[in-house]
Formats: structure tokens, C-alpha cells, sequence
């Protein structure tokens, strides 16, 4: 058993709200988790949200982070749009500014970014996306965290751009051969089997490597674990994971604690 880090930040998209609708258990799966990628507006969220989600988090201990994405709120931006580096760049920047507003009216300040969706899709495989988004993060504040898919580009591009960088990693989630996420719109994208995605967060975590659709064991960093916020029952399914880390003896901790010193 090859050990990567025995410490791991767990990640919750949140804040994605908007208007009157409203995601359940969204502010209490705070308590299992050490960093919240908050929406900035453009694919879900509003400002009253935005300030809300903040807030919570600050009370709970909980690192805030952006979590930009296409302008696409009835896509939830999961539909792919074509953008070019420049208006990614801009994307960012317009978002994550928003955030830090209210992070810092609230008395806090934000830790990391990680894009949304498509945008975050995209700019694993398209170096010109990626290479934009590092670039916006750079720009915005040197100390900000990227987090990006492991083996990616996008991640790639943060290590090149002398960011520190999150490799992300996903309990239920399927992965190709490639080490890429197996898209949304295929059969079996989502591990719906919460034993088998338990299973796969130990293995990502403890022995660095993912078994890919087709048997292939593919290797990754884990630095940060993404628990979905709008699954089915998200705050048990967040209890299970989080205890079963620590079982093993694993440290779950916000990465802006830790990142770099592993």
C-alpha cells in the first residue's frame, strides 16, 4: 500500500441556491467538510445567497472558495459553451472578485478557486483554457489555491504558473482510462453505489490510484476530495466518507493548512 498524503481536504459545491429555490441540507453538510466552493452568480447563485453561504461557512470553520463557471443558469453550467481564453480569463476574474466582496464584508476572505462544470471539463483537456484560468487566479491573488482535476492540464498549468494547486479527486465519480471523469451524459457516470465510492476514496487517498471503467488502474494525487452536494442524502453520504478516512488514518483538515508542506 503506497501512501500519498495522509491528510486530505474534503469539498462541497455550495451556495447554489438561486432566488427561491433552494437545495436541501445545503447548510448542514458544513459540519463534514473543510472547504466550500461557493457559486459567484453566473451558473447558480445570487448575491443574498452568495452573502448567506459565506457566512455559514466563516461560522463553521469552513475555508471559503469561488467556484466560477459559465454564464449559464439554465444549464446549471454543465453545458458546454464555446469561450475563448480571454473570456474565460475574464469569467474568473469577474467571479471570484464578486466573492471576495462579500468574503471579506463578512469578516473572512477566500482560500481557493475552482471552476464549475463544463468551464472545469474544458479547461482539463484544453491547455488554452487552462493556461487563461491560471493566469486569472494569478492575477486576482498569488495566494489563492487553484484546484483542478489530477493529471490535468488545468492542473498543469497552475503548477506552471507558481500557483499551489489542489489536485482534486472524486469518491463518485467514474474515471476513464485516461484519468479524466467519465462524462455526465454516459451510463454509470455517477456512483450511485455508496460502499463502492467509499472504496474509492480510501484507494484514491491511501494508495494514490483510481481503477478506471475498463480494470485500468490509473495513478492521481489527492489533495482535495469532492463530496456533491445535490445527491442523494449528501450530508449522510458526507459522514460515511469522512469516517471512513479517518479510520484509516487519514487527517482531514482544509488544504490552505497544508498545502505544500506534504
Amino acid at each position: 500500500m503506497k501512501t500519498m498524503s495522509m491528510k486530505i481536504d474534503l469539498n462541497c459545491d455550495l451556495g447554489e441556491d438561486f432566488g427561491r429555490w433552494r437545495i436541501p441540507l445545503d447548510h448542514e453538510i458544513m459540519s463534514q467538510i473543510t472547504s466550500a466552493n461557493i457559486a459567484c452568480g453566473f451558473h447558480a447563485g445570487d448575491p443574498g445567497i452568495m452573502r448567506m453561504t459565506v457566512r455559514r461557512a466563516l461560522s463553521s470553520g469552513v475555508h471559503v472558495g469561488a467556484h466560477p463557471g459559465h454564464p449559464d443558469l439554465a444549464g446549471f453550467g454543465r453545458r458546454v459553451l464555446e469561450v475563448s481564453p480571454e473570456e474565460a480569463r475574464d469569467y474568473v476574474v469577474y467571479q471570484v472578485g464578486a466573492l471576495m466582496a462579500f468574503a471579506r464584508a463578512e469578516g473572512g476572505r477566500v482560500m481557493h478557486v475552482k471552476p464549475h462544470g463544463a468551464l472545469y471539463n474544458q479547461a482539463a483537456k484544453d491547455k488554452g483554457l487552462a493556461n487563461a484560468i491560471a493566469k486569472a487566479v494569478a492575477e486576482i491573488d498569488r495566494e489563492l489555491i487553484l484546484v483542478a482535476p489530477s493529471n490535468s492540464e488545468m492542473y498543469r498549468a497552475g503548477i506552471e504558473a507558481g500557483l499551489k494547486t489542489a489536485s482534486e479527486v472524486f469518491a463518485d465519480r467514474a474515471y476513464s482510462p485516461d484519468g479524466t471523469l467519465v462524462p455526465r451524459s454516459r451510463p454509470g457516470a455517477v456512483i450511485l453505489d455508496r460502499d463502492k465510492a467509499v472504496r474509492q476514496a480510501i484507494q484514491m487517498v491511501i494508495d494514490g490510484t483510481v481503477t478506471a471503467t475498463d480494470g485500468t488502474v490509473v495513478t492521481v494525487t489527492a489533495h482535495t476530495l469532492c463530496i456533491h452536494g445535490d445527491g442523494p442524502d449528501p450530508l449522510s453520504y458526507a459522514r460515511e466518507i469522512r469516517a471512513a478516512l479517518e479510520r484509516v488514518g487519514v487527517e482531514v483538515a482544509p488544504m490552505g493548512e497544508w498545502l505544500g508542506s506534504v
